[in-house]
């Protein structure tokens, strides 16, 4: 019963393929959602923060405390408070996105080549070219190359959050499954998780050679 045969859990991808796919569409919705509002928000506070010391002062001792703390931590105390599961969900994978983000980008831009600001002062660019025509250019190839880091960690932190209080996705399926003791369709679950982070690996690699053709990945 706990190691099932590798036949049975195949034929799970047959019998339960719907079940599956609904899983793997909500669970990619949602990671989907905290992804991209943790990067924007993580990159253009760490840009507005890097860039003006006084900002940065302040914020930066708070980011490098957050930003090793697992969000997953807070996840119990989200799901209580969120009005939805799902805005629950999204909001720990915010979170788990938005302050190593909101870090890296300031440590992005004090690492830029003084050359580039002296020029940029001297053309007496405003805050908001600086940050839209300089400093944002200089971070986004970093952010795009460590894309396949936060999306298998953001895979982590929702399937996580799945197993707590969903009734729909991939971490859904596993610990449903594992309640009842269907070990083959525990392993079947995994599986679909294992395929979706190969998937997303696959994916995001491919747009790091069209976005970023200089580099070789």
């Amino acid at each position: 019963m706990l190691v099932p045969a590798l036949e049975n859990v195949f034929d799970m991808f047959r019998t339960d393929w719907m079940e599956m796919l609904q899983g793997i569409l909500n669970s990619l919705e949602l990671l989907l959602a905290g992804v991209l509002i943790g990067l924007a928000l993580g990159t253009m506070l760490g840009l507005i923060c890097g860039w003006k010391q006084k900002l940065k002062e302040v914020f930066y001792p708070i980011a490098n405390v957050l930003a090793p703390i697992p969000s997953v931590v807070f996840a119990p105390y989200v799901i209580a408070i969120m009005p939805t599961f799902r805005s629950a969900s999204v909001v720990v994978i915010l979170l788990g996105i938005f302050w190593p983000t909101f870090l890296k980008t300031i440590i992005s831009v004090e690492s830029i080549d003084r050359n580039i600001i002296d020029l940029a002062l001297t053309l007496k660019f405003s805050d908001t070219a600086m940050i839209f025509q300089v400093l944002l250019p200089y971070t986004w190839p970093g952010m795009i190359k460590g894309l396949k880091v936060t999306l298998t960690t953001a895979v982590m932190m929702l399937t996580f959050a799945e197993m707590m209080g969903s009734t729909v996705g991939m971490g859904y399926y596993i610990v449903n499954y594992n309640t009842y003791g269907n070990y083959t369709k525990v392993i079947a679950g995994i599986m679909v998780v294992a395929l979706v982070v190969t998937g997303l690996s696959v994916a995001v690699t491919y747009i790091q050679k069209k976005v970023i053709k200089w580099k070789n990945y």
